[in-house]
């Protein structure tokens, strides 16, 4: 059998470029050369697409300064990318694309709708739910609807921070402090505050307003942050649950403590009663079928400290692939090893397509 070509992307304009520069390193390591030629696409912060020559030249961050652009073409007639380098164009034919990216413009259904318009398979969820799964707000509204317990929220537009006293009043109404400011879209807690008073509800706003012009605030909820990982095209799995235990100088679970604080940890099968673990796998897997998920996804919930009830908190359906990522730890820990997690996901992708 012929090997397939491979159009792996990584980078984007997102504040998780640097996450997905480190994602996309795992993921190739992981893709059977056997099986699949690898182009290595990456996006640089101003939105060039690169072709890159190696994972060396990602380590190293050279990449960005490569002479080789690379488009994918909308045209659903050639299913393949354009390359541009200097004044030679060439077309390369692509199989199935791996998009490796996280945040805004690359797991917000963005690349999904230009892939689709292409005509090309590709890894993970569509364009529906990239895009709500992607935006805080939307989300909250679809769990709604299942009676999934999560934490209220008070709905926040940009416009709405010129009259700073009745969006302050509006929210100090319904939810109590300490709340929590998140932008709606935005990734890896990029922008998101925790407020004890009026004073840094008003600063976290003005903060979130710069990564997004919808803004959700959240009333805290204490529990411990647990994960569950989802993976599947027909029938859907849920894995077993891991714990987020962030560094103890942390104030949440932000930026820097998911990756440049060591004292932050991950546990896989955390010790946690029975039915609070099926409550979490069966949570997510509804959720996951409701925003019309596919391929991948990873579920996070706080669980209770007193009664362990189990919140919905996000969902992401890209998840990091990095060497502390819970996501493939999770099915590491259900037999599953990197290297066939990889190979099932561009398989539904292909079946997708096919279907």
């Amino acid at each position: 059998m012929s090997k397939k070509n491979i159009a792996v992307l990584f980078g984007g304009q997102s504040s998780e470029h640097e996450v997905s520069c480190v994602s996309v390193q795992t993921v190739i390591a992981n893709i059977n050369q056997d099986n699949y030629n690898i182009l290595i696409i990456g996006i640089t912060k101003e939105g060039k697409w690169l072709k890159v020559d190696s994972v060396d030249d990602i380590k190293s961050g050279e990449w960005v300064n490569g002479k080789v652009s690379a488009v994918i073409s909308p045209d659903a007639t050639m299913r393949g990318v354009i390359l541009i380098d200097g004044n030679k164009t060439t077309v390369e034919k692509i199989d199935v694309v791996f998009p490796v990216l996280h945040g805004l413009y690359g797991e917000d259904g963005t690349v999904q709708g230009v892939l689709e318009l292409a005509r090309i398979p590709y890894v993970g969820c569509g364009v529906l739910a990239s895009s709500v799964s992607m935006d805080k707000i939307y989300t909250k509204i679809i769990v709604d609807t299942l009676g999934i317990r999560q934490a209220d929220y008070v709905i926040v537009r940009k416009n709405d921070l010129n009259d700073m006293d009745s969006v302050v009043a509006k929210i100090e109404a319904k939810i109590a402090y300490p709340v929590f400011i998140k932008p709606s879209n935005a990734g890896s807690s990029r922008g998101v505050s925790k407020a004890e008073n009026r004073e840094a509800l008003i600063d976290g706003l003005y903060e979130a307003a710069k990564h997004d012009r919808k803004i959700l605030v959240e009333e805290t909820i204490i529990g411990r942050e647990i994960e569950c990982a989802v993976l599947g095209s027909g029938e859907v799995r849920a894995s077993g649950v891991g714990e987020i235990l962030a560094a103890s100088d942390a104030t949440f679970y932000d930026f820097d403590a998911k990756y440049n604080n060591a004292d932050s940890k991950t546990v896989i099968s955390p010790d946690l009663p029975a039915e609070t673990v099926e409550k979490v796998r069966t949570d997510a897997v509804e959720i996951f079928k409701a925003v019309d998920g596919y391929g991948l996804s990873r579920v996070d919930f706080f669980v209770t400290r007193d009664t362990n009830e189990v919140v919905f908190n996000e969902i992401n359906t890209l998840p990091g692939f990095t060497a502390i990522s819970m996501y493939p730890m999770l099915w590491e820990a259900k037999g599953i090893g990197k290297p066939q997690l990889v190979e099932k996901l561009i398989q539904s992708a292909l079946v997708r397509f096919e279907g």
